[in-house]
């Protein structure tokens, strides 16, 4: 619990999306390319060793640049291990279909339940070979490329995923998205194509929900990553809940990453948001404002969001949300179960949450291996004494030092 309002300035680790991608473009481009600033955690080591189980050379030696030399060519792997890894799971077997041979896909007990078939149902349209439909799975290349559609309700990584590879391709694609709903987060999609072109890729986007990639080599670059706008969230987010002001280093005045717009969505809570040379500075009012907050395109957002609304003096209402119910856990239902147990009022809605005022009291924040349950938990933490979090471990996903960060921020 924070003894008072916080005065801190916090360092927060590179983009987990931003490192992802980097890694799987450089590990098939057309020569050696560098990564400055990435994500050292979970998420990224299993994204190193899937490339280098594909043939890619991965030098991590030195943790602030990473130098990589593509798989040439790209070969099956026996085995690849996804974790609980969004990014490895999604983006991964495209790159391994590229292969004349099997490579089997495994993960976390979890991972079972996190949704994989639509891209690998495009996979196979695609002319690769699929065994299975969740993890694990295998996957038998070589692909041929051509038209497919996807079902990308539940994740934009299903066309990010096909997206990255596809100029690799020999026919290159044409993807259309086909399903019930819109496709969320399309802002990760958007920071796709922008990569994809500054590597001299040929992406169009001739309507909404169709993507074409002519086949072609991918330029290799030096990368520079930025920090990780949804890591950085609740250190923002604990100006909000104190009444104190927390600068996030290095945050750039513009961005194709999802969470660029965090300080306004702070500032929905009645916190104020300036951007300076040092950062993205937020203060906190002393009172928090219920919100009605449409997440769709941001929903890495949502718990902590979730947290603050639970403290605020106003009902909030948090919409556009419904896929992440297939994230790393069912997360409406377990905001709402955890806020709830605490003694908050949080109720699932069949795209987000309601949530009422309601006084909160100590106990077990269960965190269901998912880092941004942590966050949300770590943030509820801060104001309302004796609330335990049971797995702060998995914040390692993204940041494995956020205890010691989160235990400096308050001293």
């Amino acid at each position: 619990m924070a003894a008072g309002p916080l005065r801190a300035r916090v360092v927060v680790p590179g983009s987990k999306s931003a490192t992802a991608r980097a890694l799987l473009l450089a590990a098939i481009a057309s020569g050696p390319g560098t990564i400055t600033g990435p994500l050292e955690a979970r998420d990224s080591q299993l994204m190193r060793d899937a490339l280098r189980a594909l043939g890619a050379v991965i030098d991590d030696s030195d943790h602030l640049t990473w130098k990589i030399r593509p798989a040439k060519p790209v070969r099956a792997a026996a085995e690849i291990d996804c974790g609980l890894a969004g990014t490895v799971m999604r983006f991964v077997p495209p790159v391994a279909a590229l292969a004349s041979g099997t490579t089997r896909f495994i993960g976390d007990e979890q991972a079972s339940a996190r949704p994989v078939q639509p891209i690998l149902d495009s996979l196979r349209q695609l002319g690769a070979t699929v065994d299975g439909d969740q993890l694990p799975f295998s996957v038998t290349g070589p692909v041929r490329g051509g038209t497919a559609t996807v079902d990308a309700t539940a994740s934009s990584q299903f066309v990010s995923g096909l997206l990255l590879t596809a100029a690799r391709f020999p026919r290159g694609l044409t993807l259309r998205h086909d399903g019930d709903g819109e496709v969320p987060s399309r802002r990760h999609i958007d920071m796709t194509v922008e990569w994809l072109r500054a590597r001299g890729v040929q992406v169009t986007h001739p309507d909404e929900d169709t993507w074409v990639v002519q086949p072609g080599p991918i330029k290799a670059v030096a990368e520079t990553v930025e920090p990780d706008f949804m890591t950085a969230a609740p250190f923002l987010a604990a100006a909000v809940v104190t009444g104190g002001t927390v600068t996030v280093a290095g945050w750039p005045s513009s961005s194709t990453q999802p969470g660029a717009d965090l300080g306004d969505v702070l500032a929905e809570f009645g916190a104020s948001a300036t951007l300076g040379t040092g950062g993205l500075t937020v203060s906190g009012a002393g009172r928090i404002h219920g919100v009605d907050l449409d997440l769709h395109d941001a929903s890495e957002l949502v718990p902590v969001a979730a947290a603050l609304a639970a403290l605020a003096v106003t009902p909030s209402t948090i919409r556009g949300v419904a896929h992440i119910r297939g994230h790393e856990t069912d997360r409406l239902a377990a905001l709402a179960a955890e806020i709830t147990g605490l003694g908050g009022s949080c109720v699932e809605t069949a795209d987000g949450l309601d949530i009422e005022p309601a006084p909160l009291h100590a106990g077990t924040f269960h965190c269901y291996a998912d880092h941004r349950l942590a966050h949300a938990g770590a943030v509820l933490g801060l104001v309302q004494p004796g609330i335990v979090l049971d797995d702060i471990a998995c914040t390692s996903k993204t940041m494995p030092r956020f205890p010691e960060t989160w235990l400096g921020m308050l001293r």
